[in-house]
Order: structure tokens, then C-alpha cells, then sequence
């Protein structure tokens, strides 16, 4: 499946069902809740709550990036901005942005190390 194929069957099949009508601020409403469906099985795949069975876990973070990408796709046609072309732009973006992989990655060590800094810290006994 193709990028740009996907969101004009998206478009219309929303047509076919009258869906295309709705305001675009509350797709985006709805994108948010799906981010946050989300959010909550990423912590859980995370260990933030203990006991939970990874692959239901998995499966259901499956579900839910398909449903906050049919949002932002739709989001995308409603407001006339074709993501084939965005995510293209997005890529030479990156590429104008961090050409030199060495620098890249040393970017990279500099948030880990902060990263872990913050763990240590959080890890301290309060005084």
C-alpha cells in the first residue's frame, strides 16, 4: 500500500459515509485520544504498571497507532495537505538537518547521558 493511495481511499470512504463532514478540530480531538491510548500502553510496555501481558499489550498498541493514523490522515485531507509530500519534505528536512552521522550520534550520547543523569538523580534519597 502506498502512501498517497491509502489517504485518497481513506477520503473517500469517509465520503461514502458522510464522515468527511466533520469538523477538523474534533479529528484532531480525536487523534489526541488515540495519542493517548498510546501514551498509557507504552508506559505499561515500559514496566510502569507490573503484570500486564506483553504481546495483548503489543497487539493493542497495534490497534491503536492504526487508529491515530486513520485520524491524522484524515486530519491531513481536511486540511488539503497531502502526506506523501509532507513526509517527503520531512525527510530532506532531516537530511539538510543532521548530514554528518558522527555529530548525529554524538547528539545522541549527549541526551542518553542527560537521560541517565535524571534517573540517577531521581534515584537519590530526598534530604
Amino acid at each position: 500500500m502506498h502512501i498517497r493511495e491509502y489517504q485518497r481511499w481513506l477520503e473517500q470512504w469517509d465520503k461514502e459515509r458522510g464522515w468527511d463532514r466533520v469538523l477538523p478540530a474534533h479529528t484532531l480531538i480525536h487523534a489526541l485520544e488515540e495519542l493517548g491510548e498510546i501514551a498509557r500502553l507504552v508506559l505499561a510496555l515500559d514496566g510502569y504498571k507490573a503484570g500486564e501481558d506483553e504481546e495483548v499489550l503489543r497487539q493493542q498498541l497495534k490497534e491503536e497507532f492504526s487508529d491515530l493514523f486513520v485520524f491524522l490522515f484524515k486530519l491531513a485531507y481536511q486540511m488539503g495537505i497531502d502526506v506523501e509530500e509532507a513526509l517527503k519534505a520531512g525527510q530532506q528536512k532531516a537530511q539538510a538537518r543532521y548530514p554528518d552521522l558522527e555529530q548525529a550520534r554524538d547528539a545522541g550520547e549527549v541526551y542518553r547521558r542527560a537521560l541517565e543523569k535524571q534517573v540517577r538523580d531521581l534515584k537519590k534519597p530526598s534530604s
